[in-house]
């Protein structure tokens, strides 16, 4: 079993900074990547970032440039530095964890933290 968890959300004022952090435990003998999605209020679940094994990144257009993605292998943490803050930016954030498992790949999930970018 695996489990993560997500802290560091809050309220931030726009132009601000904040990072999230993503702890991982329980049977991760190998990780093919991990990332953050968000979900905004009334909205779908949406990739913000993700690292895979090779090192590449991805991330979503409207979080290029202000936001970065890192990994502690060794502490087993997951990060999102997120700068330059936006209203629009507002969401739940969620860790995300692919796994190999078997032939194939399982994945996992966080319950989320919240961002709030407001004035």
């Amino acid at each position: 079993q695996v489990q993560l968890e997500e802290s560091g959300g809050g309220l931030v004022q726009p132009g601000g900074s904040l990072r999230l952090s993503c702890a991982t435990s329980g049977s991760i003998f190998s990780i093919n990547a991990m990332g953050w999605y968000r979900q905004p209020p009334g909205k779908e679940r949406e990739l913000v970032a993700s690292i895979h094994n090779s090192g590449w990144t991805n991330y979503a257009d409207s979080v290029k440039g202000r936001f970065t993605i890192s990994r502690d292998n060794a502490k087993k943490m997951l990060y999102l530095q997120m700068n330059s803050l936006k209203p629009e930016d507002t969401a739940v954030y969620f860790c995300h964890v692919v796994i190999p498992f078997g032939l194939g790949e399982a994945e996992y999930w966080g319950k989320g933290t919240l961002l709030n970018v407001s004035s």
